[in-house]
C-alpha cells in the first residue's frame, strides 16, 4: 500500500477548558497542547499521559475528545458482522487464552465448510456485510483449509467481505503450505480475503511476549506479516491486549511501533484496544503477580492516549463492548473513540476466558448508545465507508440528562 500521508489540519481543535485547571501540571498541559497542535507525541510523553489521575485525566479525555472531533467529526460508526471461530483446537499454549482445547477434548470444535458457509449465509440474511473468521491452530488442519473457506463463502456470497486470519494463522498456514508469507497472503487475496485482523499482537515487546506465548510468534514476525499484507494491498486492523504483566512503558512503545508501521504502509484501518479478560486463563490462575485485567481508568487512558499518539495516522479508534461492557464502551465515545465495533452475532474467545458482556449486540442498541452521547450513528462497511446514516437528533433529552455532566464535558473522573 502507498505510505499514508497525515491529513493536514486546517484549524487546531478548540482548547478544552479542562486544560486550564490549576491541578493540571505544566508538563501534562504542554503535552496535551502539543497533541492539539497536531504534533507527534513521544513514547516518554505517552508514559506521562498513562499516569494521569483526577483533573489531569479529565484534561486528557477532553483533549482526546477534541482531537477526535477535529479528525473525524461527530459521527460514530459500527458494522454488522458475525464472528466465525471455526475451531477452538490449538496446541500453541498461550497462557492468556482459555479458548484453546486439545482435539480429544469433549468441548473441541471444528466446523466443516458447510457449517462455515451456513453461518455466513445466516449473517448475510440478517444484514451483515462482513464475517470475521479466526480460529485455533489445529495440528490436523488441511493444508488448503484457509483457501477453501474463502472459496466456499465467496461461491455462495460473492458480496460478503471476509475479514479473516490473524498474523498467527498466517504464520501457521504459510508454514504448513511451505509458502512465503507474501505468496500465502496473495493466494488468500486471490480467493476472496478482503482484510485481516491485526490480532495476535498482544504486547509488541519481546520480554512480555516470551512470558505470554513463549515467543511463538515474535514481535518481528508479527510486524513482518502485517507489513507484507499492507505491501500487497491487504488492509488490516491493529490491536493491543493490556492489563496483565505489562505497564505504561510497554503500552506507549506498542503505540509508537504501530504508528511507525502506519507511517511506512498506511495499511491500518483502525486501532482496537483489547483489555485482558483474566477469569479463567492460565496466566492469571497459575502465574504470580498477574493483574486481573485493566482498571477502569486504564481503559479510559488507553483509548484516549491512543487517539493522541496515533493522531494523523490512524483515525479510527474502536471501543470493544465485548471487553468493556456497554456502559464503559459508550463512555469511551467521550474519550477519543469514534467506533463501537460490530454486532458480532457470536463471540467465543472472550466468553471462554470468562467474559461477561455477551456475544451479540443488536444494531439498534449500538445506535441508541451513540445517540445518547450526542453522536450521529453511521453503519459502515469493514473499510469505514458509510452505508447508512441515522439522525442523531432522535436521541431524547432524557438520555442526555441521565449522563454525568463531567462526562458530557469530556471528563471521566
Amino acid at each position: 500500500m502507498n505510505a499514508a500521508v497525515p491529513h493536514k489540519i486546517a484549524l487546531a481543535p478548540r482548547v478544552p477548558q479542562e486544560l486550564f485547571n490549576p491541578a493540571v501540571s505544566t508538563e501534562v498541559r504542554a503535552i496535551l497542547q502539543q497533541a492539539l497542535n497536531g504534533e507527534e507525541l513521544s513514547e516518554a510523553q505517552g508514559v506521562v499521559l498513562f499516569g494521569t489521575e483526577g483533573a489531569e485525566l479529565d484534561a486528557l479525555t477532553a483533549t482526546a475528545d477534541a482531537v477526535r472531533r477535529q479528525r473525524v467529526g461527530d459521527r460514530a460508526t459500527f458494522v454488522i458482522t458475525r464472528n466465525i471461530n471455526y475451531t477452538n483446537v490449538c496446541y500453541m499454549g498461550c497462557k492468556f487464552c482459555n479458548f484453546a482445547k486439545r482435539k480429544d477434548d469433549p468441548e473441541a470444535e471444528f466446523f466443516d465448510l458447510d457449517e462455515i458457509v451456513r453461518r455466513a449465509q445466516e449473517a448475510w440474511d440478517r444484514g451483515a456485510t462482513e464475517v470475521c473468521i479466526q480460529g485455533g491452530l489445529h495440528p490436523d488442519l488441511p493444508v488448503h483449509f484457509y483457501r477453501d473457506m474463502l472459496k466456499a463463502i465467496k461461491s455462495v456470497l460473492p458480496g460478503m467481505h471476509i475479514h479473516a486470519f490473524s498474523p498467527f494463522e498466517i504464520w501457521f498456514g504459510a508454514r504448513k503450505s511451505k509458502m512465503s508469507y507474501a505468496d500465502f497472503i496473495q493466494d488468500l487475496m486471490d480467493h476472496g480475503l478482503g482484510s485481516m485482523p491485526g490480532t495476535a499482537a498482544e504486547i509488541l515487546d519481546t520480554e512480555i511476549r516470551q512470558q505470554l506465548t513463549k515467543d511463538k510468534l515474535t514481535t518481528a514476525q508479527w510486524v513482518e506479516i502485517i507489513q507484507t499484507a499492507h505491501r500487497l494491498g491487504l488492509p488490516t486492523t491493529a490491536t493491543i491486549m493490556y492489563g496483565h504483566i505489562d505497564g505504561p512503558e510497554h503500552w506507549a512503545a506498542h503505540l509508537a511501533l504501530l504508528r511507525t508501521i502506519q507511517q511506512k504502509t498506511g495499511g491500518f484501518t483502525e486501532f482496537v484496544p483489547l483489555g485482558f479478560i483474566h477469569y479463567k486463563t492460565p496466566l492469571y490462575l497459575e502465574v504470580a503477580g498477574v493483574r486481573p485485567g485493566p482498571t477502569r481508568h486504564e481503559h479510559i487512558r488507553m483509548h484516549a492516549v491512543a487517539r493522541l499518539m496515533l493522531n494523523g495516522w490512524i483515525d479510527n479508534i474502536q471501543a470493544s463492548w465485548v471487553k468493556l461492557g456497554t456502559d464503559l464502551a459508550q463512555q469511551m465515545l467521550a474519550a477519543g473513540v469514534n467506533d463501537l465495533g460490530g454486532t458480532l452475532m457470536n463471540e467465543s474467545i472472550s466468553r471462554a476466558a470468562g467474559g461477561e458482556h455477551g456475544q451479540e449486540m443488536q444494531p439498534q442498541e449500538l445506535i441508541d448508545m451513540m445517540r445518547a452521547m450526542g453522536r450521529e450513528p453511521v453503519r459502515r462497511n469493514t473499510l469505514y465507508r458509510p452505508l447508512e446514516i441515522f439522525d442523531r437528533a432522535a436521541a431524547s433529552d432524557a438520555a442526555f440528562e441521565a449522563l454525568p455532566q463531567s462526562l458530557l464535558a469530556g471528563g471521566m473522573a
